[in-house]
């Protein structure tokens, strides 16, 4: 499971429904539902010809969606999604209906990443829910019919907000979609994964430990060069892991970017990227996605230093008050080794992505770029080991 970005702006958007379990889900559900039913065949602004390096057979995949994509009428005409680091993504569009194709990228591989048929599995089984994941049609693990392996998912219209700041928005706009996130973040974690079929969706237990392990493994298999704070955080993480476990489905990579709000409204219509999500403990989502209230100036994704009582954001304590609320928690204690964590991850992934992109098979034409990224993530996070408890956040 590697994971990596897909850069968007305020654009349309891929994918499936949501809101909060103590206010609108079912309004949320049932409004996602009727944009199912509609499929509505706008084209998103996002979508580029397919570049000579994901190029695939086209023919090759009409045949096989006629044999199984239920409805199926053709023709096909096939867009891929711009940008992106990891599984190349592109928009189908057959006899009226607009789709998404995920697959994995060419070449060769980390073990476990990509894992596209992991979340397959995951939105098909959240979608017997009200949480807000797209529609998803079939499930192809046949290599042999374009190249890698892929599944076919609906294409749901709707904003993905890329700025955390939210520029040219009313103060009230930004509160209300901050917590609508907040919201959704809170309804996935008191999902019981067990309930809907994902009991053996991850080791239940210990998540801590066996993440960083992974990610060490993970960094080790793609380093390009030697960072001295990674190797700092190697020796800290396992010594500074928090007491207590607890097991949920982990989303891996939870931030506003990865959510199609509607067109006009504050509400999370679908949840995207699911190729890190596993059974892990919650606050390793909350501590990803707070990592903005502690990045030094500079950074993308930077909250902290704005004034975020005039632009509406919300505190990082109010944002977690409101997350405990909706939890049943009564408060997060340690939060700086949950975002530590997510950043330590961070790095670790950006190093795979300078690997793919020094070996050529990088899903991104800026993948040299933000693989440079390893050593600066690495580097603010250790220096949030270092400070006081709750200094540097909003």
């Amino acid at each position: 499971m590697a994971l990596e970005d897909r850069p968007r702006d305020h654009q349309t958007a891929m994918s499936g429904v949501a809101n909060p379990p103590d206010c609108a889900a079912l309004t949320a559900a049932r409004s996602a539902r009727s944009l199912r039913r509609v499929n509505a065949t706008p084209q998103p602004q996002d979508v580029v010809p397919v570049t000579d390096r994901h190029r695939f057979d086209e023919a090759a995949l009409a045949r096989y969606l006629a044999r199984h994509l239920e409805g199926y009428r053709g023709p096909l005409t096939v867009q891929q999604f711009a940008g992106g680091q990891s599984n190349p993504t592109f928009f189908l569009t057959e006899g009226g209906r607009s789709l998404v194709l995920r697959k994995k990228p060419p070449g060769e591989l980390l073990p476990s990443a990509h894992a596209v048929d992991r979340e397959f599995r995951v939105m098909r089984a959240l979608g017997t829910t009200d949480f807000p994941v797209p529609r998803t049609h079939l499930l192809c693990e046949d290599a042999a019919v374009i190249g890698q392996i892929f599944y076919v998912m609906d294409w749901v219209p709707g904003r993905i907000l890329r700025d955390p700041l939210l520029a040219g928005m009313q103060p009230a706009e930004r509160r209300a979609i901050y917590d609508a996130m907040n919201a959704a973040m809170a309804q996935l974690h008191t999902i019981d994964p067990f309930a809907i079929g994902l009991g053996d969706f991850g080791k239940p237990g210990n998540y801590f430990a066996r993440q960083t392990a992974r990610w060490i493994k993970q960094y080790e298999a793609s380093q390009t060069e030697e960072i001295e704070s990674f190797n700092r955080l190697i020796e800290w993480l396992p010594k500074s892991i928090p007491p207590g476990d607890e097991t949920r489905i982990a989303h891996g990579d939870f931030r506003l970017e990865n959510m199609v709000l509607h067109p006009t409204e504050p509400r999370v219509l679908a949840v995207l990227d699911w190729e890190l999500s596993t059974l892990g403990h919650p606050l390793a989502d909350l501590g990803y996605n707070v990592m903005g209230y502690f990045m030094p100036p500079g950074q993308p994704g930077r909250l902290a230093g704005a004034d975020l009582e005039a632009l509406g954001i919300p505190s990082v304590d109010d944002y977690v008050a409101a997350y405990c609320r909706r939890t049943g928690r009564a408060r997060v204690d340690d939060l700086e080794f949950y975002v530590v964590f997510a950043l330590f991850r961070s790095a670790a992934i950006m190093q795979g992505i300078a690997m793919r992109a020094k070996i050529g098979t990088a899903s991104a034409a800026n993948a040299e770029l933000v693989g440079k990224y390893a050593r600066t993530i690495a580097d603010t996070a250790w220096e949030i080991v270092q400070r006081p408890p709750s200094e540097g956040r909003e």
